[in-house]
């Protein structure tokens, strides 16, 4: 998280100890008790800790961006969905920053559901495309793209290119089943609930 690369998540013991790691590199520790040995040590190493009431990045200062549950009126969209296109992306993040894909059929849906981390944000996709060249053609000319395609073996590959990379990427994904993500709109986005029913995943 300090190299700003890969996923991203809260470290807590409970209400004991925290850690979090801000978007600009600062760190925020949190304690149930006065830590002015550790902040003294601290300062011998060179750094410069702050007294702080609460870190910005507390679990309840955020207010959710997906409040919607993917509970069974979810996944009858989903099935409705699929009914018409015969198969759709499915975008799981498991953590901030992390994400795994996963192509859906009426057939292998339910065998699908029952691999999903806990508290996952769910992002339905359409599905991808067959046709390569038109894909590449809509990468942006400057900036970094999403792209994800199918590989020879059946798994959902994933990654994330600038300009500098696309003739490389055109030989990786040759005969691939593509999507650029950054043109298209997702059909479907919730949160898996707790096995109470109850939705505690904060995105």
């Amino acid at each position: 998280m300090l190299r700003d690369q890969g996923a991203w998540c809260r470290l807590e013991a409970e209400d004991v100890f925290t850690v979090h790691v801000g978007w600009d590199q600062y760190v925020y520790v949190g304690s149930n008790r006065l830590c002015e040995e550790a902040m003294g040590r601290t300062r011998e190493l060179g750094l410069f800790p702050e007294p702080m009431t609460t870190s910005p990045y507390a679990a309840e200062l955020e207010e959710p961006d997906v409040t919607e549950a993917a509970d069974e009126g979810f996944w009858a969209r989903v099935r409705t969905v699929l009914a018409s296109r015969k198969a759709v992306l499915l975008e799981e993040g498991y953590v901030r920053n992390a994400t795994r894909f996963h192509r859906l059929t009426p057939e292998n849906l339910d065998a699908a559901r029952t691999g999903l981390s806990p508290r996952a944000l769910l992002t339905v996709w359409p599905d991808l495309n067959p046709d390569v060249g038109a894909v590449l053609a809509t990468l942006p000319e400057e900036g970094s793209a999403e792209f994800v395609w199918e590989a020879q073996d059946g798994t959902i590959r994933h990654a994330v290119v600038d300009n500098t990379e696309y003739q490389e990427l055109a030989t990786l994904v040759a005969g691939a089943l593509p999507m650029y993500l950054d043109e298209r709109h997702p059909l479907l986005c919730a949160a898996l609930p707790d096995s109470d029913g109850v939705l505690r995943a904060r995105w």
